[in-house]
């Protein structure tokens, strides 16, 4: 959406990740949020008075490996902080959190800038503990608190000021997203609140340097919602702007029904959550070996991966980036190569006949019914001649339904390709005395009528004519006098 020049978004995101540690961040109870409520839980994580938190040390690990990714600093030293406030889903009436010291700090993440190639700044990514959640659909006039959530790994990380458009807000959380699941440090799922995303908005007259006041945007269940969100608050600030008015500092929900914010509150500052440090647990030292070895475990990361592909495979930046959109993608594209089968080929069959019988399935090609293996025999017989290209798309929808392998299924089916040029000889003679007008048009320069005897010819074949063949053949025979 444009807006007028006078004015520019000045944009930051927050980032909550519910980090997928078996157990929780301070205690030893699951870290599974989906079970019945109140069933995961213990004293810790109740906020029982007396009891002490237990740093779960996979916890900085999954940490330090996502601000490593994101190209952030690492703390050598960093502690623990109380965020003090007052709310049902909060029952220690503070949060244990990092303030002044977060474990990861000035980082980046490349993405598509409205210009090109752009870096948003990463200011900080810090660890804390996610509270419990609030049920509201218990009965008419009921609410209830569900700890199971309380005390769960959760990652905060937090950008500069760097985005400038809705556009480069959605680049940088999908990009985000997918260096969190190259990693399977988290599924992301926003619907149940893995992934929470919360941008800070504010306008400035276009060539300005000073900050306007911004608006913290809440509650949006997904990448696409915070997109329009941020392109209504936008619109709705440059307008009050107009108006003589000025903007508030406030926390605004987002309503998808109704596509507009709403005032929830007025902001907090800092000094409003009483910070001060933990005093119930050590600091926490990553020493450089400790780093070394987490890098060290660090995946292919996703851009790395689109120029390898660009590179070692020949492909276009598009299909590239297609195909390492998710890492069980890449990985499944991978294996196919492994089995044998032609870089380009294979990057075309994966994005385009396979991912449609996916997506139709609402599949995951991480539980693709056809195996790697079997799409890479399938188009080596395309390769070959087996088969036709259009006979292939036939049997990969059989092997997606049966499991199959495609040597089984051409077989049982008849399906081998018809190469051999005596057959397609006849056939041919055939089609051309059946049609001797599109013949006549063909000698008299239309060149269309040699698409329409072709199609004749592999009807006759049911599809199974050696397409190369079939019109070698054909404009053989048309030729003659």
């Amino acid at each position: 959406m444009e807006y007028e020049m006078e004015y520019e978004a000045v944009i930051g995101m927050e980032v909550h990740v519910e980090l997928n540690t078996k157990t929780k961040v301070f205690c030893g109870c699951r870290a599974d949020f989906h079970a019945p409520p109140n069933t995961n839980v213990c004293p810790v994580c109740l906020g029982m008075p007396g009891v002490l938190p237990i740093l779960n040390k996979a916890a900085v690990e999954a940490s330090v490996a996502v601000g490593l990714a994101l190209n952030c600093a690492i703390s050598r030293w960093s502690k623990m902080d109380r965020k003090n406030y007052f709310y049902p889903d909060l029952a220690k009436n503070y949060q244990i959190s990092q303030y002044d010291l977060p474990l990861c700090y000035d980082g980046f993440l490349p993405i598509d800038g409205e210009e090109g190639p752009k870096r948003i700044g990463v200011t900080r990514a810090h660890l804390e503990e996610d509270t419990a959640r609030n049920v509201h659909t218990i009965g008419k006039n009921e609410s209830g608190v569900d700890f199971n959530r309380s005390g769960v790994t959760l990652l905060e990380i937090v950008t500069e000021p760097d985005i400038r458009s809705a556009q480069e807000a959605f680049n940088y959380l999908t990009g985000l997203k997918q260096v969190l699941q190259y990693l399977e440090v988290s599924d992301c799922n926003m619907e149940e609140g893995s992934l929470r995303a919360e941008a800070n908005i504010s306008v400035r007259p276009k060539g300005s340097e000073a900050f306007g006041t911004k608006t913290e945007v809440k509650n949006v269940a997904s990448f696409s919602g915070v997109q329009k969100a941020i392109e209504y608050e936008i619109e709705r600030q440059i307008a009050v702007l107009r108006e003589g008015g000025r903007i508030e500092q406030e926390t605004r929900g987002w309503d998808d029904r109704k596509g507009v914010t709403l005032l929830q509150r007025t902001k907090e500052s800092a000094h409003d959550y009483r910070y001060f440090p933990e005093p119930d647990l050590p600091p926490i030292v990553v020493d450089e070996a400790w780093e070394d070895s987490i890098r060290a475990s660090l995946p292919e990361l996703p851009r790395d991966r689109k120029a390898r592909f660009e590179e070692s495979y020949g492909l276009k930046p598009y299909d590239a980036g297609v195909l390492t959109a998710t890492k069980a993608m890449a990985n499944y594209y991978e294996a196919v190569l492994a089995a044998g089968a032609p870089a380009k080929p294979a990057a075309n069959w994966v994005m385009g006949d396979l991912q449609a019988l996916l997506t139709d399935g609402r599949i995951d090609i991480a539980d693709c019914p056809i195996t790697p293996e079997h799409l890479a025999e399938m188009i080596q017989l395309i390769e070959d001649g087996a088969i036709s290209g259009k006979i292939g798309k036939e049997v990969l929808q059989d092997m997606f339904t049966s499991g199959k392998s495609p040597k089984e299924l051409v077989k049982e089916k008849g399906l081998e390709q018809i190469s051999d040029a005596g057959e397609l000889e006849g056939i041919v003679a055939q089609v051309i005395a059946e049609n001797p007008g599109p013949v006549a048009d063909y000698k008299q320069g239309k060149k269309k009528a040699l698409g329409f005897l072709v199609g004749q010819i592999m009807k006759a074949t049911q599809g199974r004519g050696n397409p190369k063949l079939v019109n070698e053949i054909l404009v053989r025979e048309l030729s003659k006098e």
